[in-house]
């Protein structure tokens, strides 16, 4: 199991060999990504708030399409209307655009961005 470690002087990512840390640190074992490659395979799916969809409506949604626990809709809708907007998943672009799509369908403002 690989995990990522940001290293902030060199701008860079690092990642690491968590079933054998003694090797971490040697060359042959450090692998450095490009933190605007990784960037750039990262999104996030954004809800704006708005004065039309209710509480339960954006609950229900998403629960529906972002497979939201009720709580965790239900403080993304808080989060939304007392913030403006809030990002309420993160991943790939191809996975987040059904989301979005199927969010704006339903009435609810939604884009995707960094």
């Amino acid at each position: 199991m690989l995990i990522f470690v940001e290293v902030l002087k060199k701008n860079e990512l690092v990642m690491l060999n968590t079933k054998n840390p003694q090797m971490n640190g040697l060359p042959e074992q450090q692998q450095e990504v490009d933190v605007a490659v990784l960037d750039e395979l990262i999104h996030n799916l954004i809800i704006w708030n708005d004065e039309v969809n209710t509480f339960d409506w954006v609950i229900e949604s998403l629960m529906d399409i972002c497979n939201h626990t009720f709580e965790q809709a239900e403080q993304a809708a808080l989060l939304i209307h007392f913030k403006g907007k809030y990002a309420v998943k993160r991943g790939g672009f191809d996975d987040l655009r059904i989301m979005c799509e199927a969010l704006i369908d339903r009435g609810i403002n939604a884009t995707i961005g960094d």
